[in-house]
């Protein structure tokens, strides 16, 4: 039988590759692992203030629109769509469009597309608190107004940070010379930030609007 020595083979043959996984995209899942437990506060907190006032909660939720707020959930959902086709757009690095169909759309045709949606959420989720506002429901009138703003609040203020970051991809995507594989991961990673506004909100509706 043959054998074959050390000296036989050469350094990039002897040594085997190893993949270490994308420090980026690593501390962002460590991150989003807090922000879980930061929205776990604001659902506990949201509960225990309706177990103890459930009057109150059943008034208060009367005025909620649920269809409107039902079609602005769409909207935020659609977009976490888009951002995925943005997403598959940076894995093959093309930043932008080869033709005007959507199939041949850039990262930066999806990416925008994503950050146009998440503004109208923004906007509508503006619009519905001042129609409560005007019908009596502030942060300071009671335990209900302040826990809707609290975690609604919240998360729009998350919802504005991922449309910042929205914004720095695309102008990333234009500023560089070449796009290549560090600009797609901060596609990714920003696609993993929105995905889980998204996934929170979606929780937050079905608490909020649809157990009433």
């Amino acid at each position: 039988m043959g054998y074959v020595t050390s000296t036989s083979l050469s350094p990039s043959a002897s040594a085997p590759a190893i993949n270490r996984p994308n420090v980026v995209a690593v501390g962002t899942i460590v991150w989003l692992g807090s922000e879980v437990m930061f929205f776990a506060g604001l659902f506990a907190i949201y509960f225990t203030l309706k177990s103890t006032s459930p009057d109150l909660w059943a008034a208060e939720t009367q005025h909620l629109n649920i269809p409107y707020s039902l079609t602005n959930t769409i909207i935020l959902v659609a977009s976490s769509f888009t951002c995925q086709f943005g997403v598959f757009a940076a894995e093959r690095l093309q930043p932008r469009r080869t033709g005007w169909s959507p199939v041949k759309w850039g990262m930066v045709e999806w990416f925008t597309l994503s950050y146009i949606l998440g503004a109208i959420f923004v906007s509508g989720q503006i619009l519905e608190y001042a129609t409560l506002v005007s019908e009596g429901i502030s942060l300071s009138s009671n335990a209900y107004g302040s826990a809707f703003y609290l975690t609604t609040g919240f998360h729009g203020l998350h919802v504005t940070g991922g449309l910042i970051a929205f914004l720095l991809v695309i102008g990333r995507a234009f500023a560089v010379k070449t796009f290549g594989h560090k600009e797609a991961t901060s596609a990714i990673v920003v696609s993993y930030y929105w995905h889980f506004v998204d996934v929170v909100w979606i929780g937050l509706f079905a608490v909020i609007y649809i157990i009433r």
